[in-house]
């Protein structure tokens, strides 16, 4: 039996590990650029481990980090998680039914399932013979493995850097430029990203550079409902 279990998840970590060799790339780079960060802001390879193990979301990390140097605010510090890792709950009840295939190690991938992993899991089928599960667990297990890495890898490195590393939080801004330019290229995706821009712009011309982030994601959410409801009614037409 351990011998047959052994041989299904070898299947499955071979028919996986190439589909996250993308992200494997992405991750290095943003990872050890968190790393670094959190060394600057006086957290070393300890912290940056804690956080991106238990944490697990690259979007919030980057942004806690101003919260670090900012006066103590859980309430504040709350809500910016919540808004921002929203996203997760919609994407999460896409993937019921492909989750509820993966017997006991479902809890897991509920807590592991990134942007990228879920990509993934969306994007590609096991081939035939690999166990499902499995299939899906080697995706999510290898992305958050090489999160993880790449970000301590980051701090030890940061620690021997004698240069300002000022500037290199940019990583995630351009990250997130690169995704929009992609997904714009698609005219079904237009709407949704306009919306999300259109409330970005008002709420930071209202709340200012440093107060925008969470009025805009609150504001995105029921635009985006009623934009949805609008595209639909048309095509109904």
């Amino acid at each position: 039996m351990a011998r047959c279990n052994y041989k299904r998840a070898w299947e499955a970590l071979r028919a996986a590990f190439p589909l996250t060799l993308p992200v494997l790339a992405g991750f290095g780079f943003l990872g050890i650029a968190y790393g670094v960060l959190m060394q600057g802001a006086g957290l070393g390879a300890g912290w940056t481990f804690l956080l991106s193990f238990f944490v697990y979301a690259g979007s919030i990390q980057y942004a806690a980090l101003m919260l670090f140097s900012a006066p103590f605010n859980p309430l504040g510090a709350f809500v910016l998680t919540l808004t921002v890792n929203a996203r997760h709950v919609f994407y999460g009840l896409s993937t019921l039914d492909k989750l509820n295939s993966a017997g006991k190690i479902k809890p897991y991938l509920i807590f592991g399932l990134s942007d990228e992993a879920f990509s993934l899991i969306c994007a590609h089928q096991p081939p035939q013979g690999v166990d499902a599960g499995l299939f899906m667990f080697v995706i999510v297990f290898l992305c958050r493995l090489y999160w993880i890495a790449a970000s301590v890898c980051g701090a030890l490195l940061g620690s021997l850097l004698t240069f300002s590393t000022k500037g290199l939080d940019f990583a995630l801004t351009a990250m997130f430029v690169v995704i929009f330019s992609e997904q714009w290229q698609e005219k079904a995706n237009r709407i949704s990203l306009a919306v999300g821009a259109g409330c970005s712009l008002v709420s930071l011309i209202i709340f200012g550079p440093n107060n925008f982030l969470i009025p805009a994601m609150i504001l995105i959410l029921p635009a985006l409902i009623l934009s949805s409801q609008h595209v639909v009614g048309d095509e109904l037409k």
